[in-house]
């Protein structure tokens, strides 16, 4: 991530300025549309699993400031989940917790184009990028119970939160990634990134710090929040191990999610050097240029 961080600062102090002549060639707003999978790392899945896809897509907007320096806004839309039966780890079998929650982000990041990139151009008309940005989203972790039952996991208090002072739905993460773009046409454009999202919350997943006091838990509360919050396999048949207050997540990390996806674009803009097209006459500007 520092890497990434300083990339984009160097970035900013020796291309920016080289870039001045370059908005005299291109400048313009893009818009478009993405579809892919969403995956997420947390307390259950520990081990980098990528077996679960689930659906992931978005709309976003580019503004493109020259050949190397866009901002970029984008509405997503993805599902995360996780199983601990997956898991090769034997306590977190034992646990036996599941999830899945649909995620709803909203995105500012900036890019920087690894090559030149001309909308049209025959020779520049594909680069790797990179970016960086701040993302704010929605999630509600939920869960099945034995019978089938969609239940949401944050107003049960499963590890022992206050009735009024559960976690909040609402969180933030830094946003970062990689990914490549090409033209087909002079306004069409296909991309392909990895975003990922190192979230300010550990409870995506519902899963952080211990077991409550689960007798406690189940008097405040009700059945339904006992059995939810410990869903453990015990190692002997008939047997149940007592959980209070023994460890159910790691609040040590938060969790992560990411988006893999492919979209498609279109470039409402102008490239002003008259020898750049690729299947159509650039458009002649707006306004004269000075």
């Amino acid at each position: 991530m520092r890497q990434t961080i300083i990339l984009f600062f160097l970035a900013f102090v020796f291309v920016l300025p080289a870039g001045m002549h370059a908005q005299l060639q291109m400048r313009g707003l893009e818009a478009g549309v993405w579809a892919g999978t969403a995956y997420y790392l947390g307390d259950l899945n520990t081990e980098f699993r990528f077996n679960r896809p689930n659906l992931a897509l978005g709309a976003a907007g580019r503004y493109n400031f020259n050949h190397r320096l866009a901002a970029r806004a984008s509405i997503n839309y993805g599902r995360v989940s996780a199983r601990d039966s997956d898991s090769k780890n034997t306590f977190e079998r034992e646990r036996n917790l599941s999830f899945y929650s649909d995620v709803y982000d909203i995105t500012g990041q900036f890019e920087f184009n690894f090559l030149p990139y001309y909308h049209g151009s025959p020779d520049y008309f594909f680069t790797p990028y990179a970016f960086v940005g701040f993302s704010v989203f929605g999630y509600n972790p939920k869960a099945l119970t034995n019978r089938g039952r969609v239940i949401a996991l944050q107003p049960l208090g499963t590890e022992g939160q206050p009735q009024g002072q559960e976690y909040k739905r609402i969180s933030a993460a830094l946003a970062y990634g990689v990914g490549v773009r090409w033209d087909l046409t002079y306004e069409l454009s296909l991309d392909v990134s990895l975003s990922l999202r190192n979230t300010l919350t550990d409870y995506l997943d519902d899963v952080s710090t211990t077991y409550p006091d689960l007798d406690r838990l189940r008097e405040q509360r009700g059945d339904l929040s006992y059995v939810m919050s410990d869903r453990s396999k015990s190692p002997v048949e008939g047997e149940r191990t007592p959980r209070s207050f023994t460890q159910r997540g790691d609040d040590s990390l938060n969790d992560h999610y990411m988006f893999l996806g492919m979209g498609i674009n279109y470039y409402f803009g102008d490239v002003l050097c008259p020898k750049v097209h690729k299947g159509k006459k650039p458009r002649k500007p707006k306004r004269p240029k000075h």
